[in-house]
Parts: C-alpha cells; sequence; structure tokens
C-alpha cells in the first residue's frame, strides 16, 4: 500500500516537472509579447509549482498547482501552449526524419544493387519470362511474389491483329540489341525518374513497355520469346542482315544520346488483337544495408564488397552522373592487378580474401571468369595510384568496372555491405 502511494507521488512530481518545463519554455519564448499583468500571473503560478516540487509536497498539492498553472499557459501560451495534434505529429514526424537521416548518413545506409555485374553474388532487377501460351501465377501468387520477392508485371498486349516486328540498334550492319528511347516517368507513381520505353508494332500499330534505366534484360525476353534463346536470334540476325531486307531509319534516344542507327525486324509471330506481345515480372534486385562507418577508421580490405560514389569518375559521372555502385575491390594503393586464364593476380600472385575470386579462377557455380578487356586486356597491368581503390565486378563477362573507367578516388569509398534484408530469397542474411 504504501509503495503505491509512492509511486503515485513519484509520477506526480514527474508530471509537475514537465508543466514547469513547459511554463520556462512559454517564459522564455513569449514573454516579450505579454502583457505586465499576464508575465506577473505566470511567473506566480509557475514559481508556487516550483516550490511544491523542492518542498517535496503530496501528490494532491502538486496536482491543485499544475490545475492552477494549466489555464494561464492555455491563456497566454500562444503557439507553444495548448498544441494541436496536427503540429505534434508534424513534429514528431521531423525529429524521426532528423534521426533516420542522421543515421543513414553516418552509420547504416540502404543499398539497392540495380545491375548484375555483380551476379551471382548478389542479383541485380532480373526477369522471368511468360511466354504467350505459357502458365501465369494465380492472384495469390501473383500477390506473394511482390510482397517476398518485388516481383512486378511488365507486359504490352496487341492493339491490332497482325505480324509483330520491332526496332533494333545496328553495329557492323547487324541487329544487336532492341532498340529503346529515355522517356520521363514516375517512380512508385510519384516521384519523378527516366525510363526506358521499348515499342513493338503489330501491323504497324505500336505498343510499349517501359522498365527502369538499369534494367537490361528485356532484349533476353525478347530473344527467348521469339527466337528460342540469343545464339538463334544472333543466327536471324546474320541472315537479316546479308538478305538487306530490313527496313531501315533513325531512333532519337534521348537527348543525351544523340541519334543511332537502327533496323526493323519481323519477329516471325502473327498474334491476335489484345494477345500479349511481351510479358513478364521483373524481380527486384538484392536490397542490402552498408556500413559507412568502419572506413572513418580503417582502410577497405581487399576481398570485401565495396560501396562507392561516381561523381569523381568521369568514365561514369559524364554519363550517369553521381550514384552509388558496388564492386569488389581488387586493389588498393600501390597494387598491381593483372589477369590471365580468366585469374585474377595482384602484385604477380592470384588473389585472395574472397570466394568469388578463386571461382571465378576455376569458372564454377555460375561464375564466369575474370576477363582480361580494357586496360588489363592483352597481358596489361593496372597500378592502384596512391589515393585511390580498383573494384571490379563478380560477373566479369557483364560488368563495366574498373578495367574499363579506372580507380575509384579514396575520398568517393562509402563502405562494405553488412545484411541482404530484401528480398526474401536464400540469399537472405549477411552480405559476402
Amino acid at each position: 500500500m504504501f509503495g503505491l502511494f509512492a509511486s503515485q507521488e513519484k509520477k506526480m512530481r514527474a508530471n509537475a516537472g514537465n508543466w514547469l518545463e513547459l511554463a520556462d519554455k512559454v517564459w522564455h519564448y513569449r514573454r516579450d509579447q505579454l502583457t505586465p499583468p499576464e508575465a506577473k500571473e505566470l511567473l506566480a503560478r509557475t514559481e508556487h509549482l516550483r516550490q511544491a516540487v523542492k518542498a517535496k509536497a503530496d501528490a494532491a498539492k502538486l496536482k491543485l498547482g499544475i490545475e492552477a498553472l494549466e489555464p494561464v499557459l492555455r491563456r497566454v501560451g500562444g503557439k507553444i501552449y495548448p498544441k494541436s495534434s496536427l503540429v505534434e505529429n508534424v513534429e514528431f514526424f521531423v525529429v524521426a526524419a532528423i534521426v533516420v537521416l542522421g543515421f543513414r548518413a553516418y552509420f547504416v545506409q540502404p543499398f539497392k544493387i540495380p545491375t548484375n555485374s555483380m551476379w551471382p553474388t548478389y542479383y541485380g532487377m532480373t526477369a522471368e519470362n511468360f511466354p504467350p501460351g505459357s502458365d501465369l501465377p494465380g492472384p495469390i501468387a501473383r500477390a506473394f511474389r511482390f510482397v517476398a520477392f518485388g516481383a512486378q508485371r511488365i507486359e504490352a498486349d496487341a492493339p491490332v491483329e497482325g505480324q509483330v516486328t520491332a526496332d533494333f540498334f545496328e553495329s557492323g550492319g547487324m541487329a544487336r540489341a532492341m532498340a529503346y528511347k529515355v522517356v520521363s516517368g514516375r517512380s512508385w507513381l510519384v516521384l519523378p525518374t527516366q525510363l526506358k520505353e521499348y515499342t513493338f508494332y503489330v501491323n504497324g500499330e505500336p505498343t510499349h513497355v517501359r522498365v527502369p534505366l538499369d534494367f537490361h534484360d528485356v532484349d533476353s525476353v525478347v530473344q527467348e520469346t521469339y527466337f528460342g534463346g540469343p545464339e538463334k536470334f544472333a543466327s536471324f540476325a546474320e541472315q537479316q542482315a546479308r538478305s538487306g531486307q530490313p527496313e531501315k531509319g533513325v531512333l532519337k534516344i534521348s537527348d543525351q544520346a544523340g541519334y543511332a542507327r537502327v533496323v526493323r525486324l519481323p519477329l516471325g509471330k502473327h498474334v491476335t488483337a489484345g494477345a500479349p506481345v511481351i510479358r513478364f515480372d521483373l524481380m527486384t534486385g538484392d536490397q542490402l544495408f552498408v556500413d559507412r562507418f568502419s572506413y572513418n577508421f580503417v582502410r577497405p580490405s581487399v576481398g570485401s564488397g565495396f560501396v562507392f560514389r561516381t561523381g569523381h569518375i568521369p568514365g561514369i559521372a559524364n554519363q550517369f552522373g553521381d550514384q552509388y555502385y558496388i564492386k569488389r575491390l581488387v586493389g588498393v594503393p600501390g597494387d598491381t592487378i593483372a589477369i590471365r586464364d580468366y585469374r585474377l593476380y595482384r602484385n604477380g600472385v592470384p588473389e585472395t580474401g574472397a570466394a568469388a575470386f578463386e571461382k571465378n579462377a576455376q569458372r564454377v557455380e555460375k561464375y564466369p571468369g575474370y576477363r582480361a578487356e580494357g586496360s588489363l586486356a592483352n597481358g596489361g597491368t593496372m597500378t592502384v595510384p596512391a589515393d585511390g581503390f580498383l573494384a571490379l565486378g563478380d560477373n566479369s563477362a557483364n560488368s563495366e568496372d574498373g578495367r574499363f573507367w579506372g580507380y575509384v578516388p579514396a575520398k568517393d569509398a562509402v563502405g562494405r555491405p553488412l545484411f541482404i534484408y530484401y528480398p526474401f530469397t536464400k540469399r537472405w542474411g549477411p552480405a559476402k
């Protein structure tokens, strides 16, 4: 029983302290706006409650002091008191945002893998193709795939009945990859962004699909849907080039990229109006937390995943601006790097420090082996400068990395990956 009374008095003293803090705030913020009678009354009521707290008055006396102070604060508090629930909610979210942004800036930052340059260690955005006639996930399965894997349906239907054609970029006199334009769009239906727009034609009538700029699997979907794979598409494109029949034109890609030569090719299928021309699920890239704190105290270690900014790398910044990239760190200042027979060498000996180095050397578990391209072609070497790092992708056969655009300035090193938190696949867990 005595403990219960003691607890009530303790709570009331804490409550009185909060009211005194509020009264002091009103006084400091609004005393120049108060009339002399208002100021006198506020000070008197505040001092009366303060003395009661100091004298360790019982809960009943403290309650009376609070009840005497509250109406005075209500009359003279202005915007400070009383506060509307809207103001309190806004303040809460502002403070929460400041805390989150501060934590993100200095400790842990969420990061989404945009491309497949680090595959199969980390996955970028990929496509799961559903060619016409194939079974589709039902509504429940589709909802589950969206929640668990971030799967988004991308499709274009035939506006009319007829033969399907599409434009392809031409290189060396032969069609290579499907043509697209960069257009303005919305991310999450709200945020402005840029998208790639691919156009198919059915009996000359266009139908479009739009995907993120970093998504590169549309070609594989088209080649699988219409040609049975990349090898058969390459054979088909070569035959078309020899025939000299494709309709040639000029496609404006974007104001920055200028113009590129394209050829319009028949895709060899007849569709009915409303039938899918292309249909696939875009699967989100791995999303992970990045440790931004450690690099303030220790130098990045060779073999670790390596997140950095691209604003001071001309080969990237001139085209894509300042972004966050992830590769694997293969060289620190003073190291000399080379590639021979799919193996990475550091200072003349095989590179160690990550499982991906050995797996690439042996070309196992989907690792394609390191490719001697760019500055490392034909036995070339790269020596890392004193103020830089060298970073390469694990998917060396499909990675724009330091072999082509050089070194990462030390000042742009951000951190190392910690944990893959989404999607919920077998890769979920500590980052490699």
